[in-house]
């Protein structure tokens, strides 16, 4: 439904943005032939933000007939908040004719109070098993018992979770296709995640392999619209694209993704299954490490993306080649969480 709604409503949002003149901008100092892109529509976001919330919702009240979970409010509040303050970078990008919308310290607060929202919500609301949304407790497959962060840590470490996953998301969105691939990978891994913790849950099955976690089918429901209009909107993405996602939908997906791992305790593991945005994120900060120290840049240009153009590879060849990436990071990351109940599952 999320892709049949995307696929369809996106041609229509490219030309009601069109009309507004809703263009891109385009940084002087990036590779020239980015200049012929100047103009296309942004703010993508919106559509795939939007048919992920109407497909969870008919899909869950109407089909399912069942009662929308704290769990799924709140991922869904986080995806369309984190969404909202991209909203308002593009907007005044598209106003002020520019390619910087707020200013730095305007956009990390904006990420910032929608995250500790979700934090505080996450944290304190329990079910009546007394499972809250996500944990205090640092997790990478589940939650790691003797690493208890406290209610005050856990909120501080979920914010910073939330705006380095938006952010990672945001910085590898440079070239068309490019951040929608891997993005629509990580959320189906999050989809068998949460499946797998539906079939195993400690109140159903219990054993030293089962899941002490809230809501997962919920968990896996969203994250599947959310691949779904990410499919949807790939179709118009993909190169040459016809539009762009805009901070509106890299920040919007990056603080879901964030969300799913928190939801399902495996925080640290989004470190492997979104490999590629950490690689294009670190990539960054060390030529931003090393131009303040030294003087000199490691990468012909930041992000890693923007390096191989300048080297000279055509855009599909490094889209496709970061998709590989992604989809090996993915297997690992899968991989890892598998072995993890194999290794507990009493036989």
């Amino acid at each position: 439904m999320a892709f049949v709604v995307s696929i369809f409503s996106t041609p229509v949002a490219i030309g009601h943005l069109r009309r507004l003149k809703f263009g891109q901008e385009i940084r002087d100092e990036g590779p020239k032939h980015h200049r012929s892109k100047r103009g296309t529509p942004t703010m993508g976001g919106i559509v795939f933000i939007a048919a992920t919330v109407i497909a969870y919702l008919v899909t869950d009240v109407v089909v399912r007939d069942h009662t929308v979970s704290p769990t799924a409010v709140t991922l869904l509040g986080l995806f369309v908040g984190m969404g909202a303050v991209g909203f308002v970078d593009d907007y005044i990008k598209i106003r002020k004719k520019r390619s910087l919308g707020l200013t730095k310290r305007g956009k990390l607060i904006g990420q910032a109070v929608v995250a500790a929202g979700f934090a505080v919500l996450a944290l304190n609301l329990p079910d009546g098993n007394g499972y809250p949304i996500a944990s205090e407790r640092l997790s990478f497959t589940r939650d790691i018992s003797w690493v208890h962060l406290t209610q005050v840590g856990a909120a501080l470490f979920f914010v910073v979770v939330v705006i380095a996953a938006a952010n990672g998301v945001n910085l590898t969105d440079g070239l068309d296709g490019l951040a929608t691939g891997p993005s629509i990978m990580v959320l189906l891994s999050y989809v068998l995640i949460g499946l797998w913790q539906y079939r195993h849950l400690c109140v159903e099955v219990g054993g030293p392999a089962c899941y002490t976690v809230r809501d997962p089918l919920d968990t896996a429901l969203i994250a599947a619209a959310a691949a779904g209009a990410l499919a949807g909107f790939l179709w118009w993405n993909a190169p040459p694209a016809r539009l762009f996602m805009g901070d509106t939908g890299a920040l919007g997906i990056g603080g879901l993704i964030a969300g799913l791992a928190l939801t399902t305790r495996t925080t640290l593991l989004l470190l492997i299954l979104g490999g590629l945005f950490v690689i294009v994120t670190m990539s960054v900060v060390i030529q931003i490490i090393s131009f303040r120290s030294t003087g000199k840049r490691v990468f012909r240009m930041a992000p890693l993306q923007h390096h191989f153009e300048l080297a000279g590879w055509p855009e599909t060849t490094i889209v496709a080649r970061f998709w590989i990436v992604a989809g090996f990071c993915v297997a690992a990351g899968l991989s890892l969480f598998i072995a993890d109940y194999l290794e507990l599952f009493p036989l």
